[in-house]
């Protein structure tokens, strides 16, 4: 179980703003509970108005085929309402706001 126990950090650039990611969490939800809004709307995958670019680190999914296309996903899109860390993460979220 020491994969649950390890500390996971999400970079939000281009402000360089982080946050810790805890397991089970999604990107968005860490996100929030650290006063960091990225644009969402839906937060199941769907409406995209979360979608950023992955800069580094790796990513796994709550769900089987969230709403990007290949392309998307293999030029390093990701949404993150329903993205969950694997180590730490990049991403690149302009419109990021501190709350």
């Amino acid at each position: 179980m020491e994969e649950s126990s390890q500390i996971v950090h999400l970079t939000i650039s281009p402000q360089e703003w982080q946050c810790i990611v805890p397991t089970g969490k999604t990107l968005l939800e860490a996100s929030l509970a650290a006063g960091i809004r990225l644009p969402s709307s839906c937060r199941n995958g769907t409406c995209r108005a979360c979608m950023c670019q992955l800069i580094e680190g790796k990513i796994r999914y709550r769900i089987e085929w969230p709403g990007l296309s290949a392309e998307e996903k293999q030029a390093s899109w990701i949404l993150p309402c329903v993205a969950e860390a694997e180590g730490a993460v990049v991403i690149r979220a302009p419109l990021a706001v501190k709350v």
